[in-house]
């Protein structure tokens, strides 16, 4: 018996189809396995009939960098400005760690697709009507997105999941002599022990930033 066709082959092709199906693609095998071949081989089409919508592999990685963005949570301008990028850096953070592939790519990017414009305009516009000026609300909003990508390639790269920290703190120990490295030494037996559960926290680094903020906002330099 033959077997069924894929669901996306009777669909007709369009970009975004293209860019959905790439998007799952390097959700469940990685950016690195995503070719047009194989995308065609999933949408049961040929090749070069990509090509009709997306004009080459970096405009589809283009193309599914902005619809990742487009699924972050955009920052609103006036009110609580500190919950408002709390929240964006929150969701930020949960949409990268949907899709492994992307923080990579967004962070290596041009990124001028319209959800990305979009995002990053908002994101000026929340902390500028909120006092800071445009050179600061630069430097909030890169500080804020360093702890994202970094946090986030932390936590997708890791070596052990969480629930193993403790048996990798006894695997690891006796590469920690007391003497030579003490401080290492005791935070691993307080892991071993179960006195500390060893879990970074990311919402601890966006407590550290915004505590500092306050100090560097001034009158609102705002376009109006």
């Amino acid at each position: 018996m033959a077997s069924a066709p894929d669901k996306t082959s009777a669909l007709p092709l369009s970009r975004d189809l293209i860019l959905q199906t790439a998007i799952q693609l390097a959700d469940d095998h990685g950016i690195e396995a995503l070719s047009m071949r194989k995308l065609a081989q999933q949408l049961g089409v040929k090749a070069m009939s990509l090509y009709n919508h997306v004009a080459n592999k970096d405009d589809l990685i283009d193309g599914m960098v902005d619809i990742v963005a487009g699924e972050i949570e955009v920052p609103a301008v006036g009110g609580d400005w500190k919950q408002a990028m709390r929240q964006r850096a929150i969701s930020a953070h949960q949409v990268l760690l949907r899709h492994p592939w992307a923080t990579m790519e967004m962070v290596s990017r041009a990124n001028v697709g319209p959800a990305m414009l979009r995002y990053v305009n908002a994101t000026l516009g929340c902390l500028v009507e909120a006092g800071f000026s445009f050179e600061m609300a630069d430097h909030v909003w890169n500080a804020l997105d360093s702890h994202i990508y970094g946090f986030t390639l932390q936590k997708l790269n890791f070596p052990f999941e969480e629930t193993e920290y403790a048996d990798a703190a006894k695997q690891y120990v006796s590469m920690l002599p007391v003497k030579t490295y003490p401080y290492l030494n005791k935070l691993t037996h307080y892991v071993i022990d179960g006195q500390y559960h060893g879990i970074h926290d990311f919402e601890f680094g966006l407590d550290l930033i915004f505590n500092s903020l306050d100090s560097f906002r001034k009158a609102s330099d705002s376009l109006a």
